[in-house]
């Protein structure tokens, strides 16, 4: 097996600082006090393979795209593509370009030089500038997630996921990327578009492109804001997560909810509105409670679309999950991706999940 490996290092800055994305936030991101995410998903990724396939053949990108990463995973690279003419950039630098110009030169080496799987860490961003360049080739990509959206259904469910993918899938299929306007995201508008489709290995643990949500959520919305009115007084802080099926708890509270970003309710108002990590953090009291719904499609609770609530915020509240009925019915199992393997562990198993004003559900967290 020969991987080709690149990491977009700015993929996912923008997620905890608020911004819903990194393109053409990267400089307000780092304002903000925005660190890589990107590195350490792929750190993951390359000690798990490592660990399982340690024969496998690994050529990569020139830093700071890859390659100290494999090398630190105890990998000698086959070939380091350098799209910088030696003078490598700060990460910050780095553009689609560069990670189109490793993948073409991946796919065109020629002979044993030529790899089987390019694996690539990033977002719906990234994917699109893989799946285009592999355009017209008959090498297969998979995503490590770790941007903020991840809408396509090229990527594997966690970075450890990725791993055994690549080490023991024996056939493809054709897969969705999808990517959306940022600007139109952050204005809470969301339009997912085909961007292109590439060939991707056929393994359970892919995740699934997302779905908008279906069914209705006005009875689960009356309940949980009636429970959360009840305490009102008492000092307990709601995180309240984006989407549309907590946006109608919002709704019923009586304001304007951030579709797609976090807002903090405590004793009948708004405290923090499009919350950042750090003020969320600010925020929390002796007593917290985090209302999140899982994306349709996919299932994830934590970990796609909301990277404001991190593990750091995760650890200090209790979590409540809700769902309409409809959303639960299309998906196998809730999932979980903090960036802190042993939260996810701490975190899986059965949980309850709202689906009505009194109804709940049993459902697993794979």
């Amino acid at each position: 097996m020969h991987v080709g490996f690149v990491m977009n290092p700015i993929a996912g800055m923008g997620g905890r600082v608020g911004l819903k994305g990194t393109d053409g936030k990267v400089e307000e991101a780092v304002e903000r006090g925005a660190t890589p995410r990107a590195p350490d998903r792929a750190r993951r990724t390359l000690d798990r393979l490592a660990a399982i396939a340690p024969e496998a053949r690994v050529s990569t990108a020139a830093d700071p795209m890859g390659e100290t990463l494999v090398r630190e995973a105890g990998f000698e690279p086959v070939r380091i593509v350098d799209p910088f003419d030696g003078d490598a950039p700060e990460p910050t630098e780095t553009t689609a370009d560069h990670t189109a110009q490793v993948v073409r030169a991946f796919a065109s080496a020629g002979g044993s030089n030529t790899v089987d799987l390019v694996i690539f860490v990033g977002g719906d961003g990234t994917a699109t500038d893989v799946a285009t360049a592999l355009d017209g080739t008959e090498v297969p990509m998979l995503g490590v997630p770790a941007g903020v959206k991840v809408y396509s259904s090229v990527f594997a469910v966690s970075p450890e996921d990725a791993a055994e993918i690549a080490a023991t899938f024996s056939r493809t299929e054709r897969r969705e990327v999808m990517d959306i306007d940022e600007d139109a995201y952050r204005a809470g508008e969301v339009h997912p578009e085909l961007r292109a489709v590439a060939s991707v290995p056929v393994a359970d643990d892919l995740q699934s492109s997302k779905q908008t949500a279906s069914g209705t959520v006005e009875s689960l919305a009356e309940g949980v804001a009636d429970d959360i009115r009840a305490r009102d007084g008492e000092g307990v802080t709601f995180v309240l997560g984006p989407g549309s099926t907590v946006g109608a708890i919002k709704a019923e509270l009586g304001f304007e909810p951030s579709p797609i970003g976090v807002d903090v309710w405590r004793d009948g108002e708004v405290v923090s509105r499009d919350a950042a990590e750090s003020e969320i953090l600010a925020a929390l009291g002796d007593e917290n409670v985090i209302v999140v719904s899982p994306i349709g499609g996919q299932g994830f609770v934590f970990g796609r679309g909301n990277p404001q609530l991190s593990p750091a915020v995760i650890e200090r509240c209790e979590v409540q999950i809700v769902a309409s009925r409809s959303k639960l019915d299309d998906v196998r199992a809730l999932r979980v991706d903090t960036d802190d393997p042993d939260l996810d562990a701490e975190l899986a198993g059965w949980v309850r999940v709202r689906v009505g004003k009194f109804e709940t559900r049993m459902m697993k967290i794979a």
